[in-house]
C-alpha cells in the first residue's frame, strides 16, 4: 500500500517535463511570428490594391463624365482628367453649368493613404507621360501608384501596380 507521503513525492511535474513543455511551447512560438507578420503584409497588400482600384476607378468615373459634357474643364491639356487628387476630393460640378440640376460631384471622401508606406502620398502620372514614367508631368491625373520601395510576396515591385 502507498502512503500520502509518496503520494505527494509523486504527485506534479519534474523539472525536465517542465523545461520539455517550455522548449515545445518556444518551437511553436517560433513558428506563428514569421505566419503573423506574412499575414499582416498580405492584408496591406490587399488594401492597397483595393485603395489603388478605388482612385482609379474614380480617375475612370471622372473621365467618362467629362467626355460626356457633365464636366466643363478650363484646359484642353487635361484630355479629361483631373488637375489633381485633391479635385476628386473637392468636387467639381456636375451637369450643365447653365442648368439648375448642375450639382456638386466628389469623386472620393479623401485622398486614401498608403497602407505600406502609412502616407497620403502617391506617385502620379500625366496622360501625356510614358506609362511607366516616375516624373509627373503636371497637365492632368491620368493615373496613380504605389511610392512604397520593395517587392511584394508576388515578387512585383509595389512601385508597379
Amino acid at each position: 500500500m502507498v502512503s500520502d507521503a509518496q503520494r505527494r513525492d509523486e504527485s506534479g511535474l519534474t523539472y525536465i517535463e517542465l523545461l520539455v513543455v517550455i522548449a515545445v511551447m518556444l518551437v511553436l512560438a517560433s513558428a506563428v511570428i514569421p505566419l503573423k507578420r506574412w499575414d499582416e503584409k498580405r492584408r496591406r497588400e490587399a488594401y492597397l490594391r483595393m485603395t489603388l482600384e478605388t482612385m482609379r476607378d474614380a480617375l475612370d468615373l471622372y473621365k467618362r463624365y467629362a467626355v460626356e459634357g457633365l464636366i466643363v474643364q478650363s484646359d484642353v491639356d487635361q484630355m479629361g482628367y483631373p488637375l489633381s487628387l485633391e479635385e476628386l476630393v473637392e468636387g467639381v460640378e456636375v451637369g450643365n453649368p447653365n442648368s439648375p440640376n448642375a450639382t456638386t460631384m466628389q469623386f472620393l471622401r479623401k485622398i486614401p493613404v498608403d497602407p505600406i508606406t502609412e502616407e497620403a502620398d502617391w506617385g502620379l502620372r500625366s496622360y501625356q507621360d510614358d506609362w511607366d514614367s516616375n516624373s509627373w508631368g503636371g497637365e492632368n491625373v491620368y493615373d496613380v501608384y504605389s511610392l512604397a520601395q520593395g517587392r511584394a510576396l508576388d515578387g512585383t515591385d509595389y512601385s508597379e501596380w
